[in-house]
């Protein structure tokens, strides 16, 4: 036996993290449409199209959605690659998540349009990002698997030195 075959593996139940990152995705495009809603039907506020657009926008707001979707299942692709790639992923998952969320919280901040849109962009997306890295990084305990040696197949093969129908008298 190796000194490899000693450690333990880490592992990743890839169907259930990427159910949970599926999931993700719909409350993240939700979590869009539902911070546009807020923004535009009871603070009055323009996000992402003029205000002649109406309380639901127009093909930006779907567009947001799927963003917000899209960026749920990138993050469970780096969950996975970090959960098979680095010791404590999870941890090193908040810290990239945490960043990029500031760095989508802090971008709207510096466009030269009115106020009320920017706060709104960057609360919106700052509830995305918080939803999004809370909901993976805690389905990814339960998908997160360890092989250890041995276990389920992983063990070396054992010759038997006794020639067969012969047995030890007791």
């Amino acid at each position: 036996m190796t000194d490899y075959d000693a450690v333990e593996r880490p592992g990743v139940n890839a169907g259930r993290l990427w159910a949970s990152g599926l999931a993700t995705a719909v409350v993240a495009a939700l979590l869009a449409v539902v911070g546009i809603l807020i923004a535009r039907g009871v603070v009055d506020v323009a996000v992402l199209a003029p205000k002649g657009e109406g309380v639901w926008g127009n093909a930006n707001t779907f567009t947001y959605a799927m963003l917000s979707g899209l960026a749920a299942l990138l993050a469970t692709g780096l969950m996975h690659l970090l959960i098979l790639a680095v010791a404590a992923p999870r941890q090193f998952f908040t810290w990239i998540m945490v960043l990029a969320t500031l760095i989508a919280v802090v971008l709207p901040l510096t466009l030269t349009v009115e106020t009320g849109g920017k706060v709104a962009t960057a609360v919106i997306n700052l509830a995305i990002g918080l939803a999004i890295t809370t909901i993976l990084n805690s389905v990814a305990a339960s998908a997160q698997t360890i092989r250890r040696p041995g276990a389920r197949g992983d063990a070396p093969t054992r010759q038997w030195d006794q020639p067969p129908g012969t047995y030890y008298d007791s």
